[in-house]
């Protein structure tokens, strides 16, 4: 099984299901007759769980999230290991912007302290380091005209802590987990409410689930991170 389970229905069209929700009703060993079989008896669960198919569009602004996140995943690697080789040879600085900054600008001046041969081998890094930033930034000015364009993503825009990352992929994201009632539904399906173990009348919760979509409860508990550091900074001068 794949990462959704297609099953067309007579009267219904295609409905796509989870695989993980299609296991359970397998019997015996996996084979394609053993997975239509269990395709075909969960199909038919009234409390059966679908998934709604994506459009071109969303499909667009999954891989523009996707290749954006790739990059910076990149970039993070190739940061840490100029610093861990500028390391070696006694030169440290703080970690954030600030101090990449002045790690780049003692590789690559002209009378840069390191050995001839040191300093050619991480100018190959810092231009990699400088490629990743460029494309990234060219994806971010793809996401903000995105969000301009977009009544949903503009109204998101006026939430705290919400940019247009957030702005752009809640909805594509949304669209495609489903529709939710209320906010504890959608919660719960983005995995940010604690984990039941429940029986007999007696309630046991432990962490959160981590379940839904990885990458957008990851931006949105940075969004909420920047809110509580603005919040906090205001405190502080008050």
């Amino acid at each position: 099984m794949g990462a959704v389970v297609w099953v067309s229905v007579r009267g219904r069209g295609v409905r796509l299901m989870p695989p993980q929700y299609v296991r359970p009703y397998m019997k015996g060993n996996k084979h394609d007759a053993s997975d239509a079989e269990a395709c075909c008896e969960a199909v038919q669960r009234p409390g059966m769980r679908f998934v709604p198919a994506k459009s071109e569009a969303q499909q667009a602004t999954f891989m523009l999230h996707r290749v954006r996140d790739h990059f910076i995943r990149r970039r993070t690697g190739t940061i840490n290991a100029l610093r861990g080789h500028l390391a070696e040879f006694g030169l440290v600085s703080a970690s954030q912007r600030a101090g990449l900054n002045l790690l780049l600008m003692v590789v690559e001046k002209s009378n840069s302290p390191l050995p001839w041969e040191v300093a050619e081998l991480l100018g190959m890094i810092t231009s990699e380091i400088r490629g990743y930033e460029q494309s990234i930034a060219e994806l971010d000015k793809r996401l903000k005209a995105q969000c301009k364009g977009a009544d949903v993503s503009r109204r998101l825009r006026e939430v705290p802590g919400a940019g247009p990352v957030i702005a752009t992929a809640m909805p594509a994201f949304l669209s495609a987990g489903g529709f939710f009632d209320r906010a504890s539904s959608f919660s719960a399906w983005l995995g940010i409410t604690p984990r039941q173990h429940s029986s007999g009348g007696k309630e046991r919760t432990f962490g959160i689930t981590k379940r839904g979509n990885t990458y957008l409860r990851r931006q949105l508990i940075n969004g909420a991170r920047a809110v509580v550091r603005i919040a906090r900074g205001r405190e502080g001068r008050m």
